[in-house]
């Protein structure tokens, strides 16, 4: 966490934290013996530096991180933004012509840093490779590092784009100052201190483990563990080789520990960070004992808003209360709501996004700096949040109103369901209908036809007529965003052509 007197840009803390203990371990490979001090660090931001400027990217050139080894990403991740450029990180499961795409996009100078065996170059950008042994440029030796690079570079920003999860992506340019805000409200909540060692396999290039696992981490001087995938199979034995103490998961990586046990987190492990999307309470009670931090958060507010506190008594259906920022519930007619009423969810603070790039949905914005998340929720009394859904999710069948994840817990009360998906499709008389989508277990045997029976039974029993789905189907996957959130539009696609 920030300490007296030392400032919140990045490169200071880069430095501040090497002056503690050079040696200490910032980050770790999960899969080998391989890490990164904060010593290392310090050393690879001044090296990245000298390559930046040697190329010509100057404080408003772009940086695409096309890197999938994560240890690698991360040392030029930071030194991007650190050294006062616009880092652009790639999703490295896309084509190799990402980063071209992305460097149209976001126009302007720009080059790449890149790990891919095939060309994944922007025509007309200079490319650079990884030492990996050492995470730095390979144009770069030590002799030509210079001894003062420049303590205060200019503000660096991270250029993402939104999950899709929705509709269509859109930009977001994150500044220094924003992400160092949440990372440090993240900390202050979880109570991150140098003796805490995380776990992440979440991807890098996106907002999340971005903010929550590297700048959390660096901030309160801790060391974080970095996996590039979740794998289930000796998942916890991990954990513990690693002696983690905090986990950051989404809902579809604890729906799998917690469906295909056993559950056997080791002794240190403080709490699980749950978020990306939210948790539907059956996998919640499925996790039984495991301390729960149930979050929610969006790109445009630099990962979290809300997040239950450390300890609290579990609150079913709650995404705990806001760190760092407001939330407020507004009506059709853009008034506030009373407590417990489901409105628009509207968000403002110091890692709130005042636009989106291009211009984009600028009326999703309003003089006062808030900014409506697309979520539909409520507010309780004592502050605390509960989603409902987006509002593009709503199903309006014949005027009432269906909550998609309402009638998801009661599918997700079938042991042999691992996930399920509510989507609206259109109907002629009534306007729209729910349909649901389940994947089953994996390995576990299932009869497909025995367990629609068994759902349909289940949501008569259950749910009133209108809330039960017209049809329900079992699927081995569905249409998934990077970090592993359902793409409901694409599902939504799929509900029509049926």
């Amino acid at each position: 966490m920030q300490r007296p007197g030392e400032r919140p840009d990045l490169r200071s803390v880069i430095r501040a934290r090497a002056a503690e203990d050079g040696e200490r371990h910032y980050l770790e490979d999960a899969r080998s013996d391989r890490v990164l001090t904060a010593g290392g660090l310090d050393a690879a931001v001044d090296a990245w530096a000298a390559t930046f400027d040697a190329i010509g990217i100057g404080p408003s050139g772009a940086v695409l991180v096309d890197l999938g080894d994560p240890l690698a990403f991360a040392v030029v991740h930071l030194s991007a933004v650190a050294t006062g450029r616009r880092a652009v990180p790639v999703d490295t499961g896309q084509p190799a012509t990402e980063p071209s795409r992305l460097a149209e996009l976001i126009g302007g100078a720009s080059m790449v840093v890149t790990d891919r065996d095939e060309d994944a170059t922007v025509p007309g950008a200079p490319a650079c490779r990884v030492d990996p042994a050492t995470f730095l440029p390979t144009a770069v030796r030590d002799g030509d590092v210079p001894a003062d690079a420049p303590d205060a570079p200019g503000e660096g920003s991270v250029v993402l784009f939104t999950s899709g999860s929705t509709g269509a992506p859109k930009g977001v340019e994150l500044v220094e100052s924003q992400r160092h805000s949440v990372a440090r409200a993240v900390a202050r909540h979880n109570a991150l201190t140098p003796a805490d060692r995380g776990f992440n396999s979440l991807p890098l290039f996106h907002v999340n483990a971005e903010v929550v696992g590297l700048l959390a981490t660096l901030v309160s001087g801790a060391t974080l563990v970095l996996d590039r995938r979740f794998r289930r199979t000796g998942f916890w034995e991990l954990l513990a080789d690693r002696r983690i103490t905090w986990l950051n998961a989404v809902p579809a990586v604890l729906a799998v520990l917690a469906k295909t046990g056993p559950l056997d987190p080791p002794p240190g492990l403080r709490f699980v960070r749950s978020a990306s999307a939210p948790l539907p309470d059956p996998v919640r009670a499925a996790l039984g004992d495991v301390p729960l931090v149930v979050s929610w958060g969006m790109t445009e507010g630099a990962s979290q808003i809300t997040a239950t506190p450390l300890g609290a008594p579990p609150r079913p259906g709650t995404v705990g209360l806001p760190v760092g920022c407001e939330v407020q519930v507004r009506g059709e007619d853009g008034s506030v709501l009373p407590a417990d009423e489901v409105g628009a969810l509207w968000v403002r603070g110091a890692g709130i996004v005042r636009r989106y790039l291009f211009g984009r949905a600028a009326d999703r914005f309003d003089a006062d700096g808030w900014l409506s998340t697309g979520d539909l929720g409520s507010v309780s009394v004592d502050g605390w949040v509960s989603l409902a859904g987006r509002s593009d999710d709503v199903i309006n069948r014949g005027g009432e109103k269906v909550y998609p994840s309402e009638v998801e817990d009661v599918l997700l009360g079938d042991d042999r369901v691992l996930e399920a998906v509510v989507v609206g499709r259109p109907h002629d008389v009534l306007g729209s209908v729910p349909v649901a989508y389940v994947i089953a277990q994996p390995d576990v045997p299932v009869d497909p036809a025995a367990l629609v029976a068994d759902l349909t039974a289940r949501a008569e029993a259950r749910l009133a007529r209108f809330r039960r789905p017209v049809e329900i189907s079992v699927v081995p996957d569905l249409p998934r965003a990077p970090t592993g959130k359902v793409q409901r539009a694409k599902v939504r696609s799929m509900a029509e052509y049926r």
